[in-house]
């Protein structure tokens, strides 16, 4: 039998037209930044600060179960050491700050205090001018002496009635206070490495 005839192969298909590009989107509005949502906090404790030092103290508040309160800078030491005699609160964990420098008062200055009796913590915050002094509170907590002094060596925040404030992270005779918004992250104190390390840059 003869062999059939093969069937032709179809041509190739044409390639298909390449699909459009995706139109770039337009670039996201920045974001507002976040605002710390604070509730207020009342309790017997706040009801006897607030009888204490009446308008002294701007307010109290609670952030994810975080109690604070606000208080007018010349308030800070007398609350600091009425919480400590009167409240059981013996204990200074920590004083930090926060830097805003586009604000009229820059500096948020933040003491965190803890009683082991009530086994609570509260944040004593107050907001200082670029310039401002804050009491010191060492004849309170002893432990203030450094913490004081590191708030002083990174943000330049001096303590009135410190009884030897001055640097104790960074050199002596560094110049500028570095965890301050406006000392950009690279910067350094140029002359200090040079004379000091023998280097023209430390990054």
């Amino acid at each position: 039998m003869p062999d059939e005839p093969k069937p032709e192969t179809p041509p190739p298909a044409p390639p298909k037209p390449a699909a459009p590009a995706p139109a770039a989107k337009p670039p996201a509005a920045p974001k507002a930044p976040a605002v710390m949502a604070a509730v207020p906090w009342e309790d017997d404790l706040t009801k006897q600060i607030a009888a204490e030092f009446g308008d002294r103290i701007v307010g109290f508040y609670s952030y994810l179960g975080q109690n604070f309160l606000t208080a007018k800078a010349e308030a800070v030491a007398g609350v600091i050491d009425y919480l400590k005699r009167d409240c059981a609160f013996d204990y200074l964990v920590d004083i930090t700050a926060v830097h805003y420098p586009d604000k009229p008062e820059q500096f948020e200055l933040i003491y965190v205090l803890y009683s082991f009796e009530r086994n609570l913590r509260i944040r004593v915050k107050t907001h200082l001018k670029d310039g401002e002094a804050a009491e010191s509170v060492v004849w309170v907590h002893l432990t203030a002496d450094w913490l004081e002094r590191e708030v002083f060596d990174m943000f330049g925040i001096r303590f009135k009635n410190h009884p030897d404030l001055k640097r104790i992270l960074m050199p002596d005779e560094w110049e500028g206070h570095p965890l301050r918004k406006d000392y950009p992250i690279l910067k350094m104190d140029e002359r200090w490495v040079r004379e000091n390390l023998g280097i023209e840059s430390g990054q």
